[in-house]
């Protein structure tokens, strides 16, 4: 999972892609990095940390231009380090070119072993600058035209930001995994991940990329070309909706904040709970618990904060303390749960350990009766290939388990998932149009022989 962004024709360019990265801080922690042009040259930072960390106004001062794109990183695809931080870049015959990219490709490993025996070198493990080499192979005289031939020989997601001395380009996959959204702001155009990137800035959103569209922006104007058609149907990651996304963010059509309240009403009406108190378990969980007591009855408590402010590492005491690790992220309000029957509302159980270590503290720290587990999503059964980090199969406590043995396992009371169908209460027919893959096993493209 990753966050992008692009600026086109704005004076300040980098100040505005700097605030849409920190605004799309939450789709990547692990790096950032912006590109401009000033219409002669392209001017680069990159580096490991948060946006704010690492972009100060003494960089900001370095990028000149009234283009630029931007980059948060969460690695799927490549080791976390420098050379993988994005956008990337590189010099060929065709001039100087910065690529951004959010998403996926699942052959790449077929792709760069075919390029490498052809000649190229790589300077990084991601999939993304396979993209960068098919470009600098391409015979096509224009830069929209070497893209487009590379675009069709990728396979999985993607949505894509570019940048040239005189050009900046973007594309999304011709089936939409994820969102991109184009807005506009005082004569110029923004490109983003989310709207909520758009909200920061004061930009008027437009519409979303479609799905297999190229729009290529040039001497004050932009031109939308197709160099895919979209797939009959779309599959738009329904992960988005339930963890992925910010809460206030517009994308695929629909508010996020209404769309994971809504799972958990479905939620109340297919595993309901005996309880005093519903809880969430912050922040994804908050609109979920919300929507579940509102259907349930039962009233809505704050009985889990979470911790702001917790950089990447943290020193543990010599002596240990049980459960540190969630323990400094979370914290139980024993005024809210103690002699408490307690309905605690998460989006997702991975691997089961976080959800057991939850459970455990609710008990013995904040002194509940029960614990009722309720969980937003089905039970994740295999991992994606489209953009998120998730675990192999092997490693998923639901594709190894029943419900009952994971219910076992996190020591709750009860254990309830929302159901597939449940998934799409917003709309029936509309499972069609989402990828659903981590839930159903059904994977709309080829994907890697050793998932397990």
């Amino acid at each position: 999972m990753c966050g992008v962004v692009g600026i086109y024709n704005h004076p300040e360019a980098a100040n505005l892609a700097y605030l849409c990265l920190y605004a799309l801080q939450h789709r990547g922690q692990e790096s950032g990095g912006i590109v401009t042009s000033d219409g002669g040259e392209l001017h680069s930072f990159r580096s490991m940390g948060l946006i704010p960390d690492i972009i100060t106004p003494q960089v900001l001062e370095t990028l000149p231009g009234k283009m630029a794109v931007g980059h948060v990183r969460y690695s799927t695809t490549g080791e976390s380090r420098l050379q993988n931080v994005q956008p990337i870049s590189m010099d060929f015959a065709g001039g100087q070119l910065a690529l951004g990219h959010n998403g996926n490709l699942t052959n790449a490993r077929i792709l760069r072993e075919m390029l490498e025996k052809s000649g190229s070198v790589f300077q990084s493990t991601m999939d993304t600058e396979v993209l960068l080499h098919l470009i600098a192979k391409s015979s096509k005289s224009h830069l929209p035209d070497r893209i487009a031939e590379a675009l069709l020989q990728a396979v999985g997601a993607y949505c894509l930001v570019f940048v040239s001395k005189n050009q900046m380009i973007v594309a999304r996959d011709p089936k939409g995994f994820r969102p991109l959204l184009l807005g506009k702001l005082d004569g110029g155009f923004v490109v983003v991940s989310e709207s909520c990137a758009l909200d920061l800035i004061g930009a008027t959103l437009i519409r979303e990329v479609d799905p297999g569209e190229m729009l290529i922006f040039q001497e004050g104007e932009m031109r939308s070309v197709r160099f895919a058609l979209p797939e009959k149907r779309e599959n738009r990651c329904i992960f988005e909706f339930i963890y992925f996304a910010r809460p206030d963010s517009h994308i695929f059509g629909r508010d996020v904040y209404q769309m994971r309240k809504g799972f958990g009403r479905q939620l109340a009406k297919e595993q309901p709970a005996e309880g005093d108190v519903v809880i969430p378990v912050p922040d994804s969980g908050v609109p979920a618990a919300i929507g579940y007591s509102e259907v349930s009855g039962i009233p809505f408590q704050m009985g889990l904060i979470r911790n702001h402010y917790i950089g990447r590492t943290f020193i543990e005491p010599e002596q240990k303390i049980r459960d540190f690790g969630v323990k400094i992220k979370l914290n139980p309000v024993r005024e809210v749960l103690n002699g408490k029957r307690v309905v605690v509302v998460d989006d997702s159980i991975v691997r089961g350990t976080t959800a057991r270590k939850i459970v455990k503290m609710l008990r013995e720290i904040g002194g509940a009766k029960e614990v009722h587990l309720r969980v937003s999503s089905p039970p994740t059964l295999g991992p994606c290939f489209y953009g998120m980090d998730t675990p192999t199969r092997k490693e998923l406590i639901a594709a190894n388990k029943s419900v009952e043995e994971i219910r076992q396992f996190v020591g709750a009371d009860s254990l309830g998932y929302l159901s597939e169908a449940g998934l799409y209460w917003f709309e029936k027919g509309l499972a069609e149009s989402f990828c659903d893959a981590c839930f159903t096993g059904k994977y709309p493209t080829p994907v890697p022989d050793a998932h397990d």
